[in-house]
């Protein structure tokens, strides 16, 4: 057996690619667009780890609700810098909801709401001002 994909639902195809690709660094691998099913498909993957996707399933116009995406769990990535990481997304806008105090762990949303859990390669000393900084919201 081989693991394959993950798939979360998006409502807006662009602001995901934005959170994803350049918050994250995933890279997108493929994309199919099914006009008559009114869906695109895009597959992402960590350059360390291509093999492992992350599959958005835009549905065109779509409004329905997703809820907060709290029934899902959340996505898991390990990175080489968690600091830089959590400074370039909350650069971006995003809300570092579980901050990296012990410089392991961080956890972040994507604009639909799913929940990111960042983890440090190794493990890096506490640093301010991410070591002060209290939660923020759920994730």
């Amino acid at each position: 057996m081989k693991y394959l994909h993950s798939m979360v639902r998006v409502h807006d195809l662009d602001a995901s690619l934005r959170f994803f690709c350049e918050g994250l660094g995933l890279r997108e691998v493929r994309r199919t667009e099914v006009p008559e099913g009114k869906f695109t498909l895009v597959f992402l993957s960590a350059p360390e780890s291509p093999e492992a996707e992350v599959e958005l399933t835009w549905n065109w116009g779509s409004q329905e609700d997703y809820g907060s995406a709290r029934n899902f769990g959340h996505l898991a990535f390990r990175v080489d810098d968690i600091y830089a990481t959590c400074e370039r997304l909350q650069s971006m806008g995003y809300t570092i909801h579980r901050p990296p105090r012990d410089g392991h762990m961080a956890f972040v949303r994507s604009p639909d709401l799913i929940s990111v859990e960042l983890l440090q390669a190794g493990r890096l000393p506490p640093r301010e001002p991410w070591a002060s900084m209290p939660n923020t919201g759920v994730w």
